[in-house]
């Protein structure tokens, strides 16, 4: 078994751990309606949101392939981060609390949402071909809307296992747990994206500042990338689910 396929599993059986305990915190929360019993064990939401978010998904690939590509500074790109993983766990409340119901005859089974999905490649899509056109013609400014919907549209696909710990509060009739966990869990779902948001535009200024000498250089590398972004989101809405 390779390194990472044992990370992975350790990360998998991290999360039942979580989620098999707080169902048991939800359990006595909604017997008692002791907070206590909850607030004890909130902070663990963390952990769970971390470790969720280091598994494949959660669009870290959008996001590092669209802050290498773009302008952004390090105070935006934490700003998209953000905006990315509130979107991608306040969506499956949204869904929950407003739409349980209907989720499985309007946005499909319970851990995906396939309208969400389209109108999230769709949104990739169009920002894709505006970074594309920006590299062609070399236009260096970006407007501070596009990261931030770039933030917005990637976070749009909800995310599956909070859906299931929205699910799970509401039949046991205290969805005020689940929104509690839920929120806590942006905070290590931000955690991990913000680090993958570093990286990239770490990556992108050390690059330009080892060419910082030749300006010519500088600006066909910076256009490349752009074009390149710009390609990968194009594909990611067109071949894939924007979720990688």
């Amino acid at each position: 078994m390779s390194t990472a396929w044992a990370i992975y599993h350790q990360l998998v059986a991290l999360q039942r751990e979580i989620y098999l305990a707080f169902g048991d915190r939800i359990g006595q929360f909604a017997s008692t309606g002791d907070w206590s019993l909850l607030a004890a064990y909130l902070p663990m939401g963390i952990v769970f949101g971390a470790a969720h978010a280091l598994t494949p998904g959660h669009s870290k690939a959008v996001l590092a392939t669209y802050l290498t590509g773009s302008t952004a500074t390090m105070p935006r790109g934490l700003a998209i981060s953000l905006i990315l993983s509130s979107v991608h766990v306040s969506m499956s409340v949204v869904i929950v609390l407003a739409a349980l119901p209907l989720v499985s005859v309007t946005l499909g089974s319970v851990g995906s949402a396939p309208l969400l999905e389209n109108l999230s490649r769709g949104l990739l899509g169009l920002i894709g071909i505006w970074m594309l056109w920006q590299g062609v013609r070399g236009v260096p400014h970006q407007h501070q809307g596009q990261g931030l919907a770039v933030g917005f549209a990637a976070g749009l696909i909800p995310c599956p296992l909070t859906l299931f710990i929205m699910t799970f509060a509401v039949t046991r009739g205290v969805p005020e747990a689940g929104v509690a966990f839920a929120f806590v869990m942006i905070i290590g779902v931000g955690l991990v994206l913000a680090t993958v948001a570093l990286a990239a535009i770490l990556f992108r200024q050390q690059l330009i500042r080892l060419l910082a000498s030749r300006p010519t250089v500088v600006d066909r590398v910076t256009r490349t990338i752009q074009v390149t972004a710009g390609i990968i989101l194009m594909l990611v809405a067109v071949n894939a689910t924007a979720d990688g």
